[in-house]
């Protein structure tokens, strides 16, 4: 070999073919040391190539790819031609001796290299031009070009598989046909722009008298009254987590009115801070309420998902707001009757007022428990983990408000008693502080449960077990990676997963719709790469959209097994 060459690196793609020449026609002389390989072209080169039985000797054509086009000097050698004779060789170098134990004599023909090479087509480059080829809807032709339907009528339409679940599928076209029908209608680019912003202005100033009928409609139906049937707003109130949360608000309220005035006639702090309990429960249950009534709302443009998270947060401000109110007051209160101990008047109406209060109190208790353990039991989980977990969040606050209520009414009854037994006012302070401290544990417990519920939580791990061996048991599904199942809320589920496919299953599905002896007749027509390129093309987006009608399957019955899965995002890997 040649002592340059040992010392470059091969960091080259060639194709080498050796064509055999007698070796009385070696040239005496190498022509010069190959420092750098060429940007392309034949180059006809002298060199030995060591063989297991025999040394010879041949002469080799070189067609290579580099990205050097220079030799170590920086000139440019000839891209064809024969190796130079001894009389064109530079003088200054030298004549390079052959391999000890490799010699000429004795052979009587070289041996030839055969390289298999695999046929490439040229990569193409997709510019924007290609893009032109993309599809559009009709909706969007007409919206984006200023199109009719009348226009539309005389391009070419192409059937496409639907990303609906309501349709199969659906008609599409060339944009690149939408764009050449706008500038035949309008013209040039600059019409069509001034009739797209004639168009906004005209939807805006729609929009404004849509806002404006639907005001006065309201002023209507106020004066006249609302003939409409009622909504299924209103049901949700009637059963469930809205019916608790409705007796509770009725409840609340008379034991705020009553306890208020026990608290005028005796002048307990503790009473005082039932008050302010009862007071804090209604408002936060009418905030529930309204969360309630929110999260029932149909998805929109601008909530793809739903309000079922409405709940949610008005849980957490419910629990923010039992924090401020009922404790912190109940803490002030409890403080200040320490600081300032004043005498009690009689507390017998106070007594009363409380077992009223501990009667209802109690009844709405066993009402949110009950909902809770019905609601546990649909969804096969446990009294506590459905508490903890926060499944419901307004019943939960309603069970927590009404617990905390009863265990402050104890703790109030059994502190104004000490204060009688005693006549130390102290004893009723320290009750108001105990139900204020209780009141806070309630709050912190609630706005943690909320946070962590609109943080996105996942779903139990069996849960995500089920779904995932329901998808790897199929046959087009080799394995699923990075699942993610998310509670959305009101027993909603987004599930999510990279899913690796079988592309022999998906071929062999796509190849059981197709003329097999019509694809058979097309292989053997191919006699080019050009060909094939068009026979691989054809088959090929075919292939796509088999794969894009398998996902689609796997959503549809993922979702039909499991109807707490609402929204499944399967991404292809």
């Amino acid at each position: 070999m040649f002592p340059s060459l040992a010392q470059r690196p091969w960091h080259v793609f060639c194709r080498v073919s050796l064509q055999h020449r007698s070796l009385s026609q070696r040239s005496p002389r190498f022509p010069q040391l190959c420092y750098g390989w060429q940007s392309g072209g034949i180059h006809s080169l002298w060199f030995s190539l060591p063989d297991c039985r025999v040394a010879s000797f041949g002469h080799g054509k070189v067609q290579y790819y580099c990205t050097s086009g220079s030799s170590k000097d920086g000139s440019t050698t000839s891209a064809s031609g024969d190796a130079p004779t001894e009389k064109n060789a530079p003088k200054s170098e030298k004549r390079t001796p052959a391999s000890p134990g490799t010699t000429t004599q004795g052979l009587s023909k070289a041996e030839t290299i055969q390289v298999k090479v695999r046929a490439v087509l040229k990569k193409r480059e997709y510019g924007a031009k290609y893009t032109q080829n993309n599809f559009i809807t009709a909706v969007r032709a007409m919206n984006e070009f200023c199109l009719k339907p009348s226009d539309l009528e005389q391009l070419r339409k192409i059937r496409r598989r639907s990303p609906h679940d309501d349709t199969e599928a659906f008609t599409v076209f060339l944009r690149s046909d939408v764009e050449a029908k706008a500038l035949d209608v309008w013209g040039s680019h600059e019409a069509l722009a001034r009739e797209r912003k004639l168009r906004k202005e005209v939807e805006r100033e729609y929009q404004e008298n849509i806002f404006r009928n639907q005001q006065l409609l309201k002023e209507y139906k106020d004066f006249w009254g609302n003939t409409k049937p009622r909504s299924g707003k209103r049901g949700t109130f009637l059963q469930g987590p809205g019916k608790v949360v409705m007796v509770a608000i009725c409840i609340n309220g008379l034991n705020f009115f009553f306890k208020l005035l026990a608290w005028v006639y005796t002048g307990s702090a503790s009473m005082f801070s039932e008050a302010i309990h009862s007071l804090a429960d209604t408002c936060n249950q009418a905030l529930l309420a309204l969360g309630i009534s929110q999260s029932v709302r149909n998805p929109d443009a601008v909530h793809p998902y739903g309000f079922s998270n409405m709940r949610y947060i008005a849980s957490l401000i419910s629990g923010v707001g039992i924090f401020m109110m009922g404790a912190g007051l109940s803490w002030y209160h409890g403080i200040m009757g320490l600081l300032h101990p004043e005498p009690i008047e009689s507390l017998l109406w106070a007594y009363c007022i409380l077992a009223g209060s501990l009667v209802s109190e109690g009844a709405t208790l066993l009402v949110a428990i009950n909902e809770i353990k019905k609601s546990a039991q649909q969804q096969g989980v446990s009294f506590y983990e459905y508490v903890m977990q926060s499944r419901d969040p307004s019943t939960n606050v309603v069970l927590l408000e009404d617990a905390a209520a009863v265990l402050g009414v104890v703790m109030a009854a059994g502190c104004m008693g000490l204060t009688s037994l005693t006549g130390n006012p102290y004893y009723d302070s320290l009750g108001s502080l105990g139900v204020g401290t209780l009141l806070g544990t309630v709050s912190a417990f609630l706005i943690y449960t909320n946070t962590e519920a609109l943080l996105g939580r996942s779903i139990q791990a069996e849960r995500v077990q089920k779904l995932t061996e329901f998808l790897e048991n199929d046959p087009a599904v080799r394995a699923i990676h990075d699942v993610k199942a998310t509670d959305m809320g009101l027993s909603k589920v987004r599930f999510k997963a990279e899913v690796d496919f079988d592309g022999r299953v998906v071929t062999r599905s796509y190849l059981e719709k197709q003329d097999i002896d019509q694809i058979l007749n097309d292989i053997q027509q191919v006699k080019t790469p050009e060909e094939l390129e068009n026979f691989m093309l054809k088959h090929g987006e075919n292939i796509i959209d088999t794969l894009g009608a398998e996902v689609d399957r796997l959503e549809k019955e993922l979702k039909q097994r499991n109807p707490e899965v609402r929204h499944v995002d399967l991404e292809i890997l």
